[in-house]
Protein backbone atom coordinates (compact mmCIF):
# COMPACT_ATOMS: atom_id res chain seq x y z
CA UNK A 1 0.00 0.00 0.00
CA UNK A 2 2.66 2.32 0.69
CA UNK A 3 4.82 1.57 -2.44
CA UNK A 4 1.32 2.43 -4.34
CA UNK A 5 0.87 5.48 -2.30
CA UNK A 6 4.28 6.65 -2.70
CA UNK A 7 4.44 5.87 -6.65
CA UNK A 8 1.26 8.27 -7.09
CA UNK A 9 2.55 10.75 -5.20
CA UNK A 10 5.78 10.85 -7.33
CA UNK A 11 3.72 10.52 -10.75
CA UNK A 12 5.58 6.99 -11.53
CA UNK A 13 3.01 5.17 -13.54
CA UNK A 14 3.43 4.83 -17.40
CA UNK A 15 0.84 6.62 -19.35
CA UNK A 16 -2.44 4.16 -20.66
CA UNK A 17 -1.79 2.42 -17.25
CA UNK A 18 -4.66 1.71 -14.56
CA UNK A 19 -3.05 3.84 -12.12
CA UNK A 20 -2.00 6.29 -14.66
CA UNK A 21 -6.20 6.84 -15.57
CA UNK A 22 -7.19 6.85 -11.82
CA UNK A 23 -4.65 9.85 -11.00
CA UNK A 24 -6.08 11.48 -14.20
CA UNK A 25 -9.70 10.88 -13.18
CA UNK A 26 -9.19 12.14 -9.35
CA UNK A 27 -7.49 15.25 -10.57
CA UNK A 28 -10.91 16.10 -13.23
CA UNK A 29 -12.75 14.83 -10.67
CA UNK A 30 -11.57 17.42 -8.05
CA UNK A 31 -11.36 20.27 -10.63
CA UNK A 32 -14.98 19.84 -11.65
CA UNK A 33 -16.57 18.97 -8.04
CA UNK A 34 -15.08 21.13 -5.79
CA UNK A 35 -16.73 24.14 -7.36
CA UNK A 36 -20.29 22.88 -6.88
CA UNK A 37 -22.13 24.40 -3.37
CA UNK A 38 -22.51 21.00 -2.02
CA UNK A 39 -18.85 21.00 -1.20
CA UNK A 40 -18.10 24.49 -0.08
CA UNK A 41 -18.61 23.40 3.22
CA UNK A 42 -15.13 21.63 2.92
CA UNK A 43 -13.20 23.98 0.11
CA UNK A 44 -14.00 27.27 0.34
CA UNK A 45 -12.45 29.03 -2.57
CA UNK A 46 -13.42 32.42 -1.34
CA UNK A 47 -15.10 33.70 -4.49
CA UNK A 48 -18.71 35.14 -3.34
CA UNK A 49 -20.14 37.94 -5.11
CA UNK A 50 -20.62 41.54 -3.15
CA UNK A 51 -23.84 41.08 -1.87
CA UNK A 52 -24.46 45.15 -1.17
CA UNK A 53 -24.33 46.23 -4.43
CA UNK A 54 -27.24 48.75 -5.50
CA UNK A 55 -25.66 51.19 -7.89
CA UNK A 56 -28.21 54.36 -8.40
CA UNK A 57 -26.44 55.37 -11.23
CA UNK A 58 -24.02 53.63 -12.97
CA UNK A 59 -20.05 54.23 -12.68
CA UNK A 60 -17.86 55.26 -15.56
CA UNK A 61 -14.66 53.56 -15.87
CA UNK A 62 -12.15 55.75 -18.57
CA UNK A 63 -8.35 54.56 -19.31
CA UNK A 64 -5.93 56.85 -18.17
CA UNK A 65 -2.17 55.82 -19.01
CA UNK A 66 -0.60 52.25 -18.82
CA UNK A 67 -2.00 51.23 -15.46
CA UNK A 68 -4.58 53.96 -14.18
CA UNK A 69 -8.17 53.98 -14.77
CA UNK A 70 -10.43 57.11 -14.61
CA UNK A 71 -13.65 56.39 -12.20
CA UNK A 72 -16.79 58.78 -12.28
CA UNK A 73 -18.87 57.91 -9.24
CA UNK A 74 -22.33 59.75 -8.20
CA UNK A 75 -21.97 61.04 -5.14
CA UNK A 76 -24.64 58.96 -3.52
CA UNK A 77 -22.72 55.93 -3.73
CA UNK A 78 -19.48 57.36 -1.50
CA UNK A 79 -20.85 57.57 2.10
CA UNK A 80 -18.20 59.97 3.44
CA UNK A 81 -18.32 63.12 5.14
CA UNK A 82 -16.18 65.74 3.08
CA UNK A 83 -14.72 66.91 5.94
CA UNK A 84 -12.82 63.81 6.84
CA UNK A 85 -9.23 63.18 6.63
CA UNK A 86 -7.66 61.20 3.73
CA UNK A 87 -7.47 58.08 5.08
CA UNK A 88 -11.20 57.67 5.42
CA UNK A 89 -12.04 59.43 2.30
CA UNK A 90 -9.46 56.89 0.22
CA UNK A 91 -11.63 53.96 2.65
CA UNK A 92 -14.92 54.97 1.30
CA UNK A 93 -14.14 55.32 -2.56
CA UNK A 94 -12.22 52.19 -2.49
CA UNK A 95 -15.05 50.45 -1.16
CA UNK A 96 -17.59 52.13 -3.58
CA UNK A 97 -15.64 51.44 -6.79
CA UNK A 98 -14.54 47.62 -5.49
CA UNK A 99 -17.89 46.05 -6.89
CA UNK A 100 -16.84 47.69 -10.28
CA UNK A 101 -12.46 47.19 -9.78
CA UNK A 102 -11.67 44.59 -7.18
CA UNK A 103 -9.57 44.99 -4.78
CA UNK A 104 -6.54 45.07 -7.20
CA UNK A 105 -6.54 48.63 -7.64
CA UNK A 106 -5.39 51.70 -5.55
CA UNK A 107 -7.10 55.04 -4.88
CA UNK A 108 -4.70 58.07 -6.16
CA UNK A 109 -6.26 60.90 -6.24
CA UNK A 110 -9.67 62.77 -6.10
CA UNK A 111 -12.04 65.15 -6.97
CA UNK A 112 -15.64 66.42 -6.33
CA UNK A 113 -18.13 68.25 -8.94
CA UNK A 114 -20.73 70.13 -7.47
CA UNK A 115 -24.45 70.00 -8.99
CA UNK A 116 -26.44 72.71 -9.30
CA UNK A 117 -27.55 73.18 -5.83
CA UNK A 118 -24.26 73.49 -4.30
CA UNK A 119 -23.98 69.21 -3.20
CA UNK A 120 -21.39 67.03 -4.47
CA UNK A 121 -22.75 65.56 -7.47
CA UNK A 122 -19.68 63.06 -8.66
CA UNK A 123 -16.44 62.22 -7.57
CA UNK A 124 -13.68 61.78 -10.11
CA UNK A 125 -11.51 58.67 -9.07
CA UNK A 126 -8.01 58.25 -10.10
CA UNK A 127 -6.90 54.44 -9.58
CA UNK A 128 -3.86 52.12 -10.55
CA UNK A 129 -3.50 48.78 -11.00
Amino acid sequence: MQKTLKSYFFWTHQRGSFHYDVMVTLILLFIFLTPLPIFHHVIDYGDKAPTNVSFREPIQVVGDGDYGLLLTVPASDVQVDLAADTRTVRKALHRAIQPVTGDAVSVVRWETTSGPDGQPAQWKVWVHR
